[in-house]
């Protein structure tokens, strides 16, 4: 079945390639992603799939069904880009100022496309069933494309038993890296407003002022993770905005601040929220300021099934060799809304390497020099293909 794999993936590599230079030169930010859709829909056609689009907004779902009865496997891509503009030279670079794939939110679409055109050959040897799953709006944290999918249905009829997906990852091509447990982090956002009081910066004694105020919180934020939180845990609490102040010599009466909040496991992350809001209050208080202050619980962790995990890393390394496949010790601090599937059903997440000689030093995802090694496509392909057809037959 390798051998058949490998030749299917050759002789539709180059065509898959070219959709995603189309995808890249064409990126939608999350809930419009209008042109990307159709090109899904237009190459998933002719394949024997029931396609569905539509779905969660702009998603697109095709269903493989195989020549036994068995179960649903869910195959997930996301497809939408990120509010950047980009700076590399490639020809193919975005034509939409201000938006680019710099996450490979394309190479996925693309790898799912060139999964979908492998597996539908493959149809006679498949049991059960495959869903292709083309998600928006993975970057649209709190909320996030994938529970607009849920919602609409996309792990029913058929039913899904559980899911995968993967992403581009800053590893040497040729390499995959997974963990079972949690490999990604839980996502939240913190909202931060403090109110003043404002008078002329040469007599300070006569107003509150927001800005030391919101100096003092910042700190004193910090001291959550090293003094509140257990040191063989972790967690991370950065303010990324601080808005304030009208002019050099008046003393504002209004900051607003908003951050992010990452955490490995629930007892830590249901620690953070009332301590956040407990130094708020009580600094801004101490300075004569008053505060509103608002948590949003965005992705929850990404946490990988162990059983669908192991699997997955058997498949793997039957058609990659151990010495491909890396068990990484520790989760990363990014999140992904693929999350939320894993409340309903067993899930398994990896880490598709994109690195190599071409693109060394431009390999860091959310970045506007970001490049991603071509090549490692058709690694994705034979990656997704070889774990649908090892839990499904397994």
């Amino acid at each position: 079945m390798g051998i058949k794999i490998d030749e299917l993936v050759n002789s539709y590599i180059d065509d898959i390639i070219k959709i995603r230079r189309d995808i890249h030169n064409n990126p939608e930010l999350g809930m419009n992603e209008v042109r990307t859709s159709e090109v899904v829909e237009k190459n998933l056609q002719g394949l024997g799939l029931d396609i569905k689009t539509g779905i969660g907004n702009t998603g697109v779902v095709a269903v493989l069904s195989g020549k036994n009865s068995g179960k649903t496997l869910l195959l997930r891509a996301d497809m939408d880009a990120l509010p950047l503009n980009e700076v590399t030279d490639i020809p193919f670079k975005s034509r939409n100022a201000g938006i680019m794939h710099a996450c490979g939110h394309d190479v996925h679409t693309a790898v799912l496309i060139g999964t979908a055109k492998v597996l539908s050959r493959l149809r006679e040897h498949i049991n059960g069933n495959i869903k292709f799953v083309f998600q928006p709006a993975e970057e649209c944290n709190p909320t996030g494309g994938a529970t607009y999918m849920i919602k609409d249905g996309v792990l029913e009829n058929p039913k899904v038993d559980a899911a995968l997906a993967l992403h581009v990852w800053d590893l040497p091509l040729g390499k995959i890296a997974i963990k079972p447990g949690v490999i990604m982090a839980q996502s939240d956002r913190i909202f931060i407003k403090i109110k003043g009081k404002s008078s002329h910066g040469s007599a300070p004694h006569q107003g509150a002022d927001a800005i030391i105020a919101a100096a003092h919180v910042l700190t004193a934020l910090q001291t959550i993770v090293s003094r509140n939180i257990n040191p063989l845990d972790s967690a991370a609490i950065s303010i990324g905005v601080i808005n304030g102040g009208y002019r050099y010599n008046v003393i504002a009466d209004e900051v607003n601040l908003e951050g992010t909040v990452r955490t490995f496991s629930n007892i830590t992350a249901g620690k953070i929220p009332h301590k956040i809001k407990e130094i708020v209050n009580n600094v801004c208080l101490a300075l004569g300021c008053i505060s509103e202050f608002k948590y949003v619980n965005g992705y929850p962790l990404t946490y990988n099934d162990e059983k669908l995990t192991y699997n997955v890393i058997n498949s793997l390394e039957g058609f990659m060799g151990k010495n491909n496949v890396i068990i990484a010790e520790k989760p990363a601090t990014a999140a992904e809304d693929f999350a939320f599937f894993n409340k309903h059903v067993p899930c398994a997440f990896m880490w598709l390497g994109c690195k190599s000689e071409i693109n060394k030093n431009c390999c860091v995802i959310h970045n506007p020099n970001f490049i991603c090694d071509e090549r490692s496509i058709a690694v994705g392909i034979r990656a997704m293909c070889h774990a649908a057809l090892g839990y499904l037959n397994g």
